[in-house]
């Protein structure tokens, strides 16, 4: 199969493992969360593969994150709190406590600044030639 930036070029499922490197399993597994997140589109066939769904500028990393590792929090409040010997009452327990407040705060501030840069942003910071060098990898062109 075939991950092209900003064409219709495909790059190879095999081109894609001998680049990035890793766990084939690993990498099929995420290439089938980017496809189903709308973030790639793959084809089948000899000529299938993978490129972007949409232009760079209209992809987010937090489409990328969200794709690969879904949109929950990763803090989980257990409610220590209301645990042990020394459990406060249910009354004294309405409001989420600082830790769960703060950690909520951060992954949205986090959830914000992914979803304010594109995935246009992040190849506008690369040298050109890293750009060229990974197009010509990826998909073969010249």
């Amino acid at each position: 199969m075939r991950v092209g930036l900003h064409d219709d070029r495909y790059s190879s499922r095999g081109r894609l493992f001998a680049e990035v490197g890793g766990p084939a399993a690993y990498l099929a597994k995420q290439l089938q969360a980017l496809v189903k997140g709308g973030v790639l589109a793959a084809t089948t066939g000899p000529r299938g593969g993978f490129r972007l769904a949409r232009p760079a500028s209209e992809i987010t990393l937090l489409h990328i994150v969200e794709a690969v590792d879904g949109a929950s929090s990763p803090y989980d409040c257990r409610e220590i709190r209301r645990q042990g010997r020394g459990a406060l009452p249910p009354e004294q327990c309405r409001d989420a406590c600082i830790l769960a407040a703060k950690m909520a705060r951060a992954h949205e501030a986090w959830r914000s600044s992914l979803g304010e840069t594109s995935l246009a942003d992040v190849l506008a910071g690369l040298p050109p030639s890293s750009r060229a060098r990974t197009r010509r990898l990826l998909t073969g062109a010249a």
